[in-house]
């Protein structure tokens, strides 16, 4: 019996990173508090929406995160599975650039609104010094983190999603054009974790 795509334990790995978010999301708030704001306020919200979602937005968009990575290692092309590359080829598809896209602005959003209130974490910033170049530099790293951990999940719930029998139907992604097509972070290995490996 062919085991159901949803045990794959990468995607609950990468969906948990989502956990995160929240945290880097203070951070960026913490962030905005340093310091008093360029007279300009579209011109900070523009620097931190190109650090931070423009980046992460266009990888999803254009070669989307291997998730059959972990930290600093990713499986090689070659020893994923059939299920797996299935996988991959859903990540690919224009429901998967939608969901990117909405996310993206959500992100906007959210951005506005923790600018909005940064005065409100005035005080926990005040241990930092307060250069405005300093602020920016801690939130837009930050932002960009918390991108990557809401848009990856995302993307998760988006295979997660689709049904046993679209999965089955999928053309499994070619191996030798995962490279070229994907983020794959990292060092190139056969197993990562012998509990994470299908063999």
């Amino acid at each position: 019996m062919t085991k159901s795509f949803r045990s794959e334990p990468f995607l609950w790995i990468h969906l948990a990173g989502i956990a995160i978010a929240p945290l880097l999301l203070q951070i960026v708030w913490l962030g905005l508090a340093v310091g008093d704001p360029l007279p300009f306020v579209w011109l900070e919200l523009l620097f931190l929406t190109i650090v931070g979602i423009v980046p992460v937005f266009w990888m999803q968009w254009q070669r989307p995160f291997d998730i059959f990575s972990l930290l600093l290692v990713a499986l090689k092309p070659e020893t994923l599975s059939q299920q797996q590359r299935q996988i991959l080829s859903q990540l690919k598809t224009n429901k998967q650039r939608i969901l990117s896209l909405v996310v993206a602005l959500g992100m906007f959003w959210v951005l506005w609104q923790l600018y909005r209130l940064a005065p409100l974490a005035a005080l926990a910033a005040a241990a930092l010094p307060q250069w405005r170049i300093l602020g920016l530099s801690i939130a837009g790293l930050a932002f960009l983190a918390s991108n990557l951990f809401v848009q990856v999940p995302v993307s998760v719930l988006g295979v997660l999603a689709t049904s046993e029998q679209q999965l089955s139907a999928t053309e499994p992604f070619p191996s030798e054009q995962i490279p070229q097509q994907f983020t794959v972070p990292g060092f190139k290995v056969d197993k990562i974790l012998p509990t994470l490996a299908l063999d």
